[in-house]
């Protein structure tokens, strides 16, 4: 009976001391293999795939025929693909700004202790849980010329109801469209950013006689600046790869005045039935994506933030 006690005594202390072991070495590989594995399958095998693509001539039904850099040497020549970079640039930076400053304002807000906090940012952050083309068939019926807002009021908007039948306004449109549905999203990454930052930097302020504006520009925004690159690189990602937002409200129009890349890529793999020419865009356009986030990552400082607290 003593032998089986010490054998069971000894091997606890062994599986101690390997979970000692194992806990300085930090976690096993092996918990990585499940997320490795769905990103594998979900993300690095359909790239390949439209990476395979862009070397054939494919209409998605007869056979795909293999043409070589065909598609590639072409691609100067593809119809509305510099203007449609160029609007697809001006839609980025305008959501940028508008989006940004919205969410970091909302987000730091809804950080504080203000009274019916959280019933207002119920409000605030409903759009969160629609989805984009739910937001985008509602906001197309809002702006209808003959039965939306602006038919109804069109001595609002200078005599013309037709607010998507210009270029300017189709662009306000979809910058207002993009702001209501995302800047919420932003707006509770930054709350959660601010709640970390620690109470005693704000008492140091406080001390020195900075008021609440000041501390918002000498504390809060520098103890948020890993938050407001990550979500640069959200913002710069997601304007250069969504497209259905455009596609439903406006398709691309009038007259092709809001034909963003992606929405060309779309049109031409799944309209023209180029579906070579399309992967050659969308290959482009992951290109563009990753190397942006990683300019980003690398030149603000991003990757070399260490501390655990916001910023610090």
């Amino acid at each position: 009976m003593s032998k089986l006690v010490t054998r069971l005594t000894s091997a606890r202390r062994q599986a101690k001391a390997g979970r000692g072991r194992q806990a300085a070495l930090g976690p096993s590989v092996m918990w990585a293999i499940p997320a490795v594995v769905i990103y594998a399958l979900f993300a690095l095998a359909p790239i390949l795939v439209v990476v395979a693509i862009s070397f054939t001539s494919w209409d998605g039904v007869r056979p795909a025929k293999f043409v070589g850099l065909e598609n590639w040497i072409n691609l100067p020549h593809i119809a509305f693909l510099g203007s449609s970079v160029k609007i697809m640039l001006v839609l980025l930076v305008g959501s940028i700004l508008v989006q940004l400053p919205i969410g970091l304002l909302l987000g730091v807000w809804a950080a504080g202790p203000q009274r019916n906090r959280a019933v207002l940012c119920t409000f605030f952050f409903l759009p969160l849980v629609l989805s984009g083309v739910a937001i985008s068939i509602v906001w197309r019926q809002i702006m209808d010329a003959n039965f939306g807002i602006p038919g109804q009021f069109a001595a609002i908007f200078g005599g013309n109801g037709n607010v998507l039948g210009s270029m300017e306004g189709a662009i306000a449109t979809l910058l207002a469209i993009g702001a209501w549905g995302s800047a919420p999203f932003f707006g509770l990454v930054f709350q959660g950013a601010a709640k970390g930052i620690p109470q005693t930097l704000y008492d140091a302020a406080a001390i020195d006689g900075a008021g609440r504006f000041r501390q918002f520009f000498m504390v809060t925004l520098p103890q948020l600046r890993a938050t407001i690159v990550m979500a640069l690189i959200f913002m710069v990602v997601g304007g250069l790869t969504g497209f259905e937002t455009i596609m439903i409200v406006t398709e691309g129009g009038p007259a092709r005045k809001t034909l963003t890349t992606p929405l060309l890529m779309y049109y031409s793999a799944f309209r023209d039935y180029h579906l070579g020419e399309g992967a050659v865009i969308a290959v482009l356009l992951i290109l563009a994506a990753g190397g942006i986030a990683v300019l980003f990552a690398k030149y603000s400082g991003f990757d070399k933030m260490e501390s655990d607290l916001e910023g610090l």
